[in-house]
């Protein structure tokens, strides 16, 4: 088994992007994650173990107990939330700093929205221009809805970048 970690605060849609990953359709709406949320899936020969953890305040604490296990970050951001994306900024570098070597992949989520920053801003507003370049780093925008199910934004991209990064 392969474990992807995936983390992003509260809201920021990592139910939505598993959920999706898994069975290829989207939902109206997902209840939040109170605790942890995991799904196995085999692709191409690879399982995939998805770990979610929630993103509330009190969850994020134990976070950094996850990576040791990962094989990939995937850290989701709510790319309309600007309010918090500081703090976004924050829990993301300080888990990157306990995993220096971890592969990172960074959702720019709900792409879907107009008010949703672009992928470029997010870069600088993540500070990913900030980190060693020792870490692969990918940041793709991605929309885990219904009307996005065949666009570029879609989340199977997601799907597709994570068995590479794990066939390696």
């Amino acid at each position: 088994w392969r474990q992807v970690l995936v983390l992003g605060l509260d809201g920021a849609g990592k139910s939505s992007i598993l959920h999706y990953i898994c069975s290829q359709t989207a939902r109206k709406s997902i209840a939040p994650t109170y605790g942890f949320n995991s799904a196995q899936l085999c692709v191409e020969g690879l399982e995939l173990d998805l770990l979610e953890v929630g993103g509330s305040q009190n969850m994020r604490a134990y976070w950094q107990h996850y990576l040791s296990q990962a094989h990939v970050l995937v850290f989701v951001v709510d790319s309309v939330d600007r309010a918090r994306l500081l703090t976004a900024r924050q829990e993301l570098h300080a888990l990157l700093d306990a995993e220096p070597q971890l592969p990172l992949v960074v959702l720019a989520n709900k792409q879907d929205k107009s008010n949703a920053l672009s992928t470029a801003e997010l870069w600088e507003e993540l500070a990913l221009h900030t980190l060693s370049g020792h870490r692969e780093i990918f940041l793709l925008p991605t929309s885990a809805t219904w009307a996005s199910l065949s666009t570029t934004n879609s989340v199977l991209h997601v799907k597709n970048l994570l068995v590479t990064l794990l066939s390696q």
